[in-house]
């Protein structure tokens, strides 16, 4: 699962997500791209489960990269414990979502097969998403990427 090695604060407050993503939102790998729609706070079990989904549609092909990191540390008090007595101890990490993000990005396969596993990752994901891909310009293929 992931984690950071290291981190500044044992605790984080909640946060609000609030805005659009400002970066991360364009494609900078792959050819294919899975994207956010709306914020969210994506744990570490679902990036894992989103990654496994991918990995045995495609059978190992391609190259998949996981542009999200979950850095922010969750904490919950145990069941039936009483007001009071401080922040609960530190459970699970996430990563804040804002709409736009580029959450994973897919290249060396074919277009159908990208759509297929990408279909099977947002069903693992609790967040609508858009499957992004990029288009080579005809005239000249040294060209930018363009993001459709």
């Amino acid at each position: 699962m992931l984690s950071p090695k290291k981190t500044r604060y044992r605790k984080a407050f909640k946060g609000v997500i609030s805005g659009k993503a400002t970066r991360g939102f364009s494609l900078n790998f792959g050819t294919y791209g899975l994207k956010a729609l709306e914020p969210m706070r994506i744990t570490a079990r679902q990036i894992e489960s989103a990654r496994k989904a991918i990995r045995g549609y495609l059978k190992r092909a391609g190259k998949l990269w996981i542009r999200i990191f979950p850095d922010i540390p969750v904490t919950k008090k145990p069941a039936e414990v009483r007001m009071g007595g401080g922040k609960g101890s530190q459970e699970l990490w996430v990563c804040r979502v804002k709409p736009g993000t580029i959450l994973l990005e897919l290249d060396g396969v074919d277009e159908v097969d990208a759509k297929g596993a990408f279909e099977r990752a947002a069903a693992k994901l609790p967040i609508k998403t858009k499957f992004v891909r990029t288009m080579i310009r005809a005239e000249d293929p040294a060209e930018n990427k363009i993001q459709m």
